[in-house]
């Protein structure tokens, strides 16, 4: 922890002239032009305890009028922009300082400061560190008038500013930092700390909130108390999101007639946003590109967990306690697919089982009753437990204990620095790296302030995890139960976002070694000049028995016209996001590079992209310059030596190569018609080469020896489920459930497919689409996705293809293929809905057994046609049909295929069959409804 700095400003009334006072160091370097120390010695204070931080207050001084404090918000695409503002007058008699003092998130970059002094404006600029130093000593400055200071809190640090100012002297006060915000269990949280410390004519917070695909929802609390709770108003639109807390002066009092303020806490806002697909959003702005990755509706991958748990005797007490109660509700939570053991470590290591075991209870319960029955003692021997549990999952993997896609972690809770066994902390990282397989993690959490939190982050950093400063308190339980939560179900592995090389550059990391239920992945990176209008990504990742690859699109120009729109929206929130990132990784590359030399190359990229992007970092710092007189004055923003900002949790990258499989999908020719088709001439008829089921439902059979089409309607009910291919042999059903009209029309409810299923028996795996959503299916895993993205899926044989918004092409085994094609209505068509057609090639591959309203004609049936004349409609033949030994009158028609034009279709002239195929198909139509959607036909 860096000794805090505490900087000054003294104005004198007499002379208008400024003097600084430094109360703490630099980084052990001189500050000055002589080499020397200015003070360090005389001015430095103890680090703040947590009790002092109760104390803590934004503005502070004696006999002084806070006559305004502002903060506002502008959340753009998950970016925010916070200005602190507060207007402040000495109205005592004497000169004296007013502190100004604004608690902010670790992760975020101070961008700017501005100190108004009796029309003094000082404005500030982010340089380089030395940079900053050297015009600072320039002007002669005994110290630096704005900085930082490390608190004892989890998630917050604290910027001071301090200004001595005569009587009647009016300061206005302006703080600017940047954040992005991090979706942890399917929550983006704000947080806002509101401590004025007085009673304030206009106290005022403003969130606004825009996000380009929609806001799922959105809510604020604080901790201020109950009468200020209500208080928060919340205005919600489908992309916008205000909220505003504004408590009068009477309002703020702790009691009615109290002269003390009861806002004294944190405010928070709460919110989601919509998504359509697991595709993600493709977000271009300003240059710049943002790709969100956060799918759900997908089956979580099994875990195989080994918990390390320090027992030495720095663990008596409260925190073994609240490491016992979070234990227990972490075993009660793992699955039957799961499988773990508990390793704890003081001066000895200690196996409860040297093997992972299943998650069963019984197996829960033992665990249980094991970790209650610790009694800590003794020193802490980390370098040998974190080698056990490594051999542990190393052993499992080798004997085939553990499913190849699941994922394997180890997490360490631990309170102190190692003291027995190994206790030089970059060996034990050395010795950790070496074992740990590329499939493994390690998740560090710290409980309490005496562990080496740095040395915690550096290791599971170095493996693929992150690390969590527990608070060693009466909450540490939920503490630990919630980190548990965020790394509990893993959805996928080894994901990819790739984009065209010709297209973008400076690209952040983009392989990621797993996704997490509710929390995001996010890349970000420029565009390079080009004549492009769209901008494409390819995810490739995988699930439960599944691979995935989809494809994202996003319009270059279009956010950038709708951003220029919104008054409250941050136009430059793509640039700032990816300089954030960007940042943010190379702060934690440099913690993980080896050599010195490694290092100073890290950190002058970390310094130029700070200066351009101006955020104060660990390297950097903000010169605050003022004019008067024509003399200018220099004050200096600097941030601790600590470079931990706490943004990388899920930016540790995949070590080593990775092959990228671009989805570039090839439509069998069946699938899209190579000539458009024509009409009958000279009494030869245009054939389909398929099968076609359309409309409400409309059977178009391709009968290829004859080379005929024949037509026929099946009026059902609506609920129904038909089958259409039923084949034992190959141990696939395909079914199709109908869906009806939303009222009648000409006393008719009409009926279309809704769902249609596509069943192996054979591999256990059912693709079930829809009107809105596809549903893969395998045992216990059930993937969805929507309409909304390409992608191209493959569950063990079963390979599923998604245009989007236009078809789904389903294929078994490499032999059974069939194309739904999806047909959007207007949502407010007072009659038609949603509906599927369904493309079928007549060279699928069944066996001799299969049978279905459309499956019975892969035997082709032999067809006789004569009698063709004139009917009652000139524009209709009619004919008499010999098929399966019956006489059917047949009358010539067209019916739609929509491969080409899904609007208006094309033409596909067929005989057609009257009485829902009444002789056509092998018995009655009813005989082929079935009770669900994976049934197979008995017996016709």
């Amino acid at each position: 922890m860096k000794t805090p700095v505490l900087l000054c400003v003294l104005l004198f009334s007499q002379s208008w002239a400024f003097e600084f006072v430094i109360d703490g160091e630099w980084e052990s370097e001189t500050s000055g032009p002589s080499g020397q120390y200015h003070h360090s010695e005389r001015y430095r204070r103890s680090v703040l305890t947590s009790e002092e931080e109760e104390d803590f207050e934004a503005i502070q001084g004696n006999d002084i009028t806070v006559k305004s404090y502002k903060v506002e918000s502008r959340i753009t695409s998950r970016f925010a922009h916070t200005t602190v503002k507060s207007s402040v007058v000495n109205s005592g008699a004497n000169a004296q300082s007013i502190g100004f003092n604004v608690q902010i998130p670790k992760r975020a970059f101070i961008n700017n400061f501005t100190m108004n002094v009796n029309g003094i404006t000082f404005v500030g600029s982010v340089k380089e560190k030395t940079v900053a130093r050297n015009l600072y000593a320039q002007a002669r400055a005994r110290g630096k008038a704005a900085g930082i200071v490390r608190t004892n809190s989890q998630a917050m640090e604290t910027f001071r500013t301090e200004v001595h100012v005569p009587p009647g002297s009016k300061v206005e006060f302006e703080l600017h930092y940047q954040e992005m915000m991090q979706r942890k269990l399917g929550v983006y949280q704000h947080t806002l700390h509101l401590q004025p410390g007085r009673l304030v004519p206009l106290l005022q917070v403003d969130v606004y909130i825009f996000e380009p695909k929609g806001i799922k929802f959105v809510t604020a609390s604080n901790t201020l108390g109950e009468h200020l709770s209500e208080l928060t108003k919340i205005t919600h639109t489908k992309e916008k999101a205000h909220i505003v807390f504004k408590p009068t002066l009477q309002q703020q009092r702790k009691c009615e007639n109290c002269t003390e303020s009861s806002v004294d806490g944190e405010f928070t806002v709460n919110y989601d946003v919509e998504r359509e697909s697991n595709a993600g959003e493709l977000q271009v702005s300003d240059g710049h590109f943002v790709q969100f990755f956060a799918p759900s509706d997908l089956s979580p991958l099994s875990k195989n967990i080994v918990f390390v748990i320090d027992v030495s005797g720095s663990m008596w007490g409260l925190k073994m306690k609240q490491t016992v109660e979070a234990m227990k509700a972490i075993l009660d939570d793992l699955s039957m697919d799961d499988y773990f053991s508990i390793i704890d470590f003081n001066h000895n290591v200690r196996c409860w089982n040297e093997d992972l075991v299943q998650a069963s209870s019984i197996q829960a319960n033992e665990a249980k009753k094991y970790i209650q029955s610790i009694k800590p003692n003794g020193g802490t021997n980390i370098n040998e437990a974190l080698l056990r549990a490594v051999q542990m999952l190393v052993r499992a993997s080798n004997q085939g204990l553990t499913d190849p896609r699941s994922v394997s972690m180890i997490i360490l809770v631990s309170d102190g620095d190692p003291t027995v066994g190994e206790i030089k902390l970059n060996t034990i990282q050395k010795n950790v790296k070496r074992v740990m397989r590329e499939e493994f993690s390690l998740y560090s959490l710290g409980i309490g302030f005496d562990v080496d939190f740095d040395f915690l982050e550096r290791i599971a950093m170095d493996n693929r995890g992150i690390a969590q400063r527990i608070n060693a308190n009466h909450d540490a339980a939920e503490q630990l139960k919630t980190f548990y939560s965020q790394v509990s179900s893993p959805l996928l592995r080894t994901i990819s976002i790739h984009f065209p090389e010709n297209a973008v550059n400076n690209v952040t990391q983009n392989r990621f070694d797993k996704f997490f239920h509710g929390s995001e992945l996010i890349v970000a990176g420029k565009l390079q000049p080009s004549d492009f209008t769209t901008l494409q990504s390819i995810t490739t990742a995988s699930a439960a028995n599944m691979d995935l690859n989809i494809q994202t699109e996003a319009d270059i120009h279009g956010l950038d016209s709708v951003l220029s729109t919104h008054q409250h929206s941050f136009t430059g929130f793509a640039r700032q996001m990816w300089a954030y990132i960007t940042v943010n990784q190379l702060l934690a590359e440099r913690s993980l590079a080896s050599t010195a030399n490694k290092k100073r190359r890290i950190t002058q990229r970390i310094m130029a992209l700070a200066v351009e992007h101006q955020f104060v970092t660990p390297f950097t710092a903000m010169l605050v310059e003022g004019h008067d007189q024509g003399r200018a004055e220099r004050l200096i923003a600097d941030s601790p030596r600590d470079s931990r900002h706490g943004c990388c949790s899920a930016t540790v990258p995949l070590s080593g190569p990775q092959t990228v499989k671009q989805l570039l999908y090839s439509k069998p020719p069946w699938i899209q018609p190579t000539n458009a088709p024509t009409q009958e001439a000279s009494g030869k008829l245009e054939s389909t080469a398929i099968t076609i089921v359309e409309n409400d439902p409309h059977f178009i059979i391709h009968l290829p020896k004859s080379n005929m089409d024949i037509c026929f309607n099946i009026d059902s009910k609506p609920g129904h489920i038909l089958n259409l291919i039923s084949d034992p042999g190959t141990g696939v059903t395909i079914n199709g459930q109908l869906v009806g009209s939303k009222k009648m029309k000409n006393n008719k409810i009409d009926t279309y497919f809704g769902t249609i299923s596509i069943y192996s028996k054979t591999h256990g795996v059912q693709a079930v689409v829809g009107t809105n959503r596809i549903d893969l299916m395998e045992g216990r895993n059930n993937h969805s996705f929507s309409w909304g993205a390409t992608a191209e899926l493959v569950l063990n044989r079963m390979r599923v293809t998604i245009v989007k918004e236009a078809h789904v092409t389903v294929t078994v085994d490499g032999k059974i293929s069939v194309m739904v094609l999806l047909h959007r209505v207007w949502k407010k068509h007072p009659i038609q809905v949603d509906f599927l057609g369904i493309y079928m090639s007549n060279a699928n591959k069944y066996s001799t057994q299969v049978h279905g309203l459309i499956g019975q004609f892969a035997k082709e049936p032999e067809v006789k046609l004569y009698g063709v004349h004139e009917g009652a409609d000139p524009k209709k033949k009619e004919a008499t049909m010999e098929v399966k030994g019956n006489k059917l009158a047949v009358t010539r028609g067209w019916q739609k295929d929509y491969r080409r034009d899904k609007k208006r279709g094309s033409d596909v002239y067929c005989w057609f069959i009257h009485n829902s195929g009444k002789g056509f198909i092998d018995g009655s139509y009813t005989s082929y409804i079935l009770p669900q959607l994976d049934s197979f036909l008995t017996s016709i």
